[in-house]
């Protein structure tokens, strides 16, 4: 239950981060970019996807996610948040079962929690400040919706020096990559590697099977002969 709403909140976040700010403290160098500044424009083109008429309803569902998660591939590192949650065990896979790794722990994301983005409409998300050291930086805000205000960090790397990508969220002080890695650390720890990897690809399956219940796949239609 903690977690689902976990996650819920994250995704909620990533949609409203920069539909209002507060005072922002903290800022980038000339010749370095802001972190800040860098998701806006990703979180207007989640925001136009989810509103967008259309790609509305159930038809839709399919397109819409493929739509978000292809904006999502361009702000969030998964490599990188993939390599975070296995932690020593990352280096001891070949270069086959990391991209292995990267490509299920990203669907794993994605048919979890990325479906509850469009279940808000009432939160705000207000920045309060930023802190940047060296090619690191933590972006805070708070989300608001009535009386409720949770807390929202987001933790970011400096790539190829001119993208902040994000690879971590810290919701009420609970951090995204530690849930995972203690899950995964604790899996390895009693049954292997191959065990953590059997049990995420059934976990995978199970959650296409429920998504295909509410967001059919839009197979081609036969030309009437």
């Amino acid at each position: 239950m903690y977690r689902t709403r976990f996650m819920a909140v994250i995704f909620l976040s990533l949609l409203y981060l920069g539909l209002s700010s507060a005072g922002v403290a903290g800022a980038a160098t000339q010749t370095r970019p802001d972190p800040m500044e860098q998701l806006r424009p990703f979180v207007n083109e989640i925001v136009g996807i989810l509103t967008d008429k259309d790609l509305a309803g159930k038809a839709n569902c399919r397109k819409r996610r493929q739509r978000v998660m292809a904006a999502a591939h361009e702000r969030f590192d998964f490599k990188e948040m993939s390599k975070r949650v296995l932690g020593r065990e990352w280096r001891k896979l070949s270069p086959q079962q990391k991209e292995h790794f990267v490509t299920l722990f990203t669907k794993l994301l994605e048919h979890a929690y990325i479906g509850k983005i469009e279940d808000y409409s009432k939160q705000t998300v207000e920045f309060k400040r930023q802190r940047i050291r060296g090619n690191r930086a933590e972006v805070q805000t708070v989300l608001k919706e009535k009386n409720v205000v949770i807390p929202v960090s987001y933790i970011m790397i400096l790539e190829n020096g001119n993208q902040w990508m994000v690879y971590d969220i810290i919701v009420e002080g609970v951090s995204l990559v530690r849930n995972y890695m203690e899950q995964f650390r604790e899996i390895v720890r009693q049954g292997g590697y191959s065990e953590l990897i059997k049990l995420l690809e059934n976990k995978i399956d199970t959650l296409e099977h429920d998504l295909s219940k509410t967001c059919p796949i839009d197979l081609p239609r036969k030309a009437v002969p």
